[in-house]
């Protein structure tokens, strides 16, 4: 009987559905593009065997300039094995509006990740030549021997690699000396990886990621695999996410409550009858509550369709290919599944109230 309520307004039930699919669809694409942002940038620093990254303080994603020489001194630590510095920069590179240009020490860890998959690397730190990750050289339409600008430097594309994650593979390398000449930034850097020994444990490292901001003013220093999630600008992201997501199922909210109402008005000689025929209170609000959370549910089911599609769409666009990988883990569709479960019961409680308490008497007369 719930779903023939559902079946008796088709249309009115499609648009109340689409409401809740358009809320669940947002909270699928925008929560999965900053989740996805996150393990994206994890994902990189894990292909490149780093535990701990040091950075300078600042209040966007990519920190603040800090000196190259900090490099030797993280190094000096018992706990660390290797440190390399490291300067990312976000640029336009030709047809690309942006793209990760990374800059790495030549003599530090941060290229043996990469694997060749055409052409070579570098020969040394001073050669005037890059080598592309293979989603950068298919945007960038380039090969080995192939020349590239950066800023007002001219580069040769020697070889195409794989870095082993999404953002390895959707950057431009090359020897940090030549990158900060490119960018007018000599001497600097903006983060410090580190390879810790290996008989060092998670605890032992988080007391040296706090032994080194007390002891280097103006560093910050975190664990790799927390290195987006304990940064202020990311957090404002990722609460701006939920909460654009939330309000855009407010309107699925009220659509529901709207249609569960209309159910229950238009319905009210069925529910007298029902009364009459012996139906008890708990029988009918049972029924109205399957109703309103079969609606929700509908509205589930398509936004997730929805916002997967929208997710897909998006990780293939040029803005954001190569930059990250969007991530829609297993809670994120518990959470939006609770989320359409509360929807529905919220929006039925009322209407199922108002259904409980219809008087047979008045509703046959009606």
């Amino acid at each position: 009987m719930a779903l023939r309520g559902l079946l008796r307004r088709p249309l009115r039930t499609f648009f109340t559905a689409a409401g809740v699919a358009t809320g669940i669809a947002a909270i699928i694409a925008i929560v999965g593009l900053s989740s996805g942002m996150e393990k994206s940038w994890a994902r990189g620093l894990k292909a490149r065997g780093t535990d701990v990254v040091v950075s300078g303080k600042g209040s966007g994603i990519m920190p603040g300039l800090i000196d190259m020489n900090l490099t030797g001194r993280i190094a000096a630590y018992a706990e660390c094995e290797r440190a390399t510095g490291v300067l990312w920069q976000q640029l336009s590179i030709e047809d690309s509006s942006m793209i990760v240009v990374s800059g790495r020490e030549w003599s530090g860890f941060g290229w043996n990740n990469l694997k060749v998959t055409g052409g070579r690397l570098p020969q040394n730190g001073e050669e005037q030549a890059v080598v592309l990750g293979i989603t950068a050289a298919e945007m960038l339409g380039k090969k080995p021997g192939d020349k590239i600008q950066i800023e007002l430097e001219e580069f040769t594309v020697v070889g195409i690699v794989d870095g082993g994650a999404v953002v390895e593979n959707g950057s431009i390398t090359l020897a940090l000396p030549l990158l900060q000449k490119a960018v007018g930034y000599p001497g600097k850097i903006n983060f410090v990886n580190v390879q810790l020994k290996p008989m060092v444990t998670e605890t032992a490292a988080r007391a040296l990621c706090r032994r080194i901001e007390s002891e280097v003013p103006g560093l910050r220093a975190t664990l790799a695999s927390e290195t987006l999630a304990s940064n202020r600008s990311f957090r404002m992201i990722r609460a701006g996410s939920w909460a654009t997501s939330l309000l855009a199922i407010t309107a699925g909210i009220f659509g529901v409550l709207n249609t569960m109402l209309m159910s229950v008005f238009e319905r009210t000689q069925e529910l007298g009858l029902l009364s009459a025929l012996g139906w008890r209170r708990r029988q009918i609000v049972f029924m109205v509550m399957v109703e309103s959370i079969a609606l929700a549910l509908a509205g589930y089911v398509c936004g997730v369709v929805s916002g997967l599609g929208m997710l897909t769409g998006l990780a293939r666009s040029p803005m954001l290919k190569g930059v990250l990988e969007p991530y829609v883990g297993p809670e994120l569709l518990l959470t939006s599944l609770g989320i359409a479960l509360l929807v529905g019961l919220a929006c039925g409680i009322y209407p199922a109230w108002k259904a409980a308490n219809t008087s047979p008497g008045v509703a046959l007369r009606a």
